[in-house]
């Protein structure tokens, strides 16, 4: 990389040549690494409770059962309609506690920056991390901040850990699924993957689509209230997209996933740029969508309570569990018999996530 960065276009604010940027020194542990610190990432996660981050938080639980994370997040461009790398760190961590039953409490923040990057970038990725974290109720106790040199981080890598209080009735997962079960999806698929592309690529589509990212907290809890306990499984179906969730469930539970087309709620702008570009949404990233198995006898609750959910409106009944096949997952595509869809090999769109 060179001194010239090219910020701009994926950027909402302009960064100009004289701009401030993020040295080796930042790293070094000395004073850069105290002033980054103190001034452009503390007084943004900073509270009562929590001044200052430790090597390790203290945290006090009292007689509760605890779910912990741990993800990892690089997407390219940093910036893409409906969010940035720092919202989809905070989304992805808190999804992946929420799916599993819990309540997310606590995260860490661990910061890889690339020599170079310029501060206005990085302040406006941790606005978006505070932002983030403020709508989920969680706090961030606990970081870390590593710089190293140009070229081995494609600008920033962010490292999120998360702690939640799982919550009853906690879904048993994917080992509990029977025959008979239904499959729900709580909205469109595939918003996040092609409007990552769509950034990329500056593909210039008559319309633009938005990513799904956001946080599935209030998925799950209108679930667990309407449903509670008759849930199987719950998933938030990201890389390699709905298809993927339904391959590693089969794998646990042997029986076979049975998906209808007509039914899988897609929108028009992505299965525009799906078909003009040779992609399945159902092998698309999302990062705001789930996939739910549910007890047959509650299916229909599920979904009627999921689409009063802001953003899942049009959340749906997709398929069926069926006893094992020649295929984990088959679909029904207009008026033709069910035919395999295969698994993933690889992600159609690499760094979404």
């Amino acid at each position: 990389m060179t001194d010239s960065f090219s910020w701009s276009p994926n950027c909402p604010i302009p960064v100009t040549a004289d701009t401030q940027r993020i040295s080796l020194a930042h790293g070094e542990g000395a004073r850069l690494s105290r002033r980054l610190i103190a001034e452009h990432i503390l007084p943004r996660f900073s509270t009562s409770k929590n001044r200052g981050f430790a090597d390790a938080a203290r945290v006090t639980t009292v007689g509760c059962r605890l779910a912990i994370c741990t993800d990892s997040h690089t997407v390219s461009p940093m910036f893409f309609p409906g969010g940035n790398l720092g919202s989809l760190a905070v989304f992805g961590t808190v999804n992946d506690l929420a799916v599993a039953g819990a309540c997310p409490r606590w995260l860490t923040l661990s910061l890889i920056i690339e020599e170079g990057l310029p501060l206005v970038v990085l302040e406006q990725i941790l606005d978006s991390v505070a932002a983030a974290a403020g709508a989920c109720h969680v706090e961030i106790i606990a970081g870390d901040t590593k710089v190293v040199p140009r070229g081995a981080a494609d600008g920033l890598f962010i490292n999120t850990s998360g702690v939640g209080e799982l919550v009853d009735p906690v879904p048993p997962g994917p080992h509990s699924i029977k025959v008979g079960d239904k499959l729900l999806v709580s909205g469109p698929i595939g918003q996040h993957g092609i409007a990552v592309m769509s950034a990329r690529d500056s593909f210039a589509f008559e319309w633009a689509t938005k990513s799904d990212s956001c946080s599935v907290i209030p998925h799950v809890t209108a679930l667990r209230n309407s449903v509670g306990g008759h849930l199987r499984a719950i998933r938030d179906a990201t890389r390699g997209g709905v298809s993927a969730v339904l391959h590693e469930w089969a794998q646990e539970c042997g029986h076979t996933f049975a998906l209808t087309e007509s039914q899988i709620p897609v929108t028009e702008d992505v299965r525009g740029a799906c078909e003009l570009l040779g992609l399945d949404p159902l092998y698309v990233a999302n990062e705001g969508t789930i996939v739910v198995a549910i007890d047959p006898r509650f299916a229909e609750a599920a979904a009627t309570a999921l689409r009063q959910v802001p953003g899942c409106e049009l959340a749906a009944i997709v398929g069926e569990v069926q006893p094992q096949g020649i295929s984990p997952v088959t679909i029904r595509r207009t008026f033709a018999a069910p035919q395999p869809l295969d698994e993933p090999s690889g992600a159609p769109l690499p760094r979404i996530c």
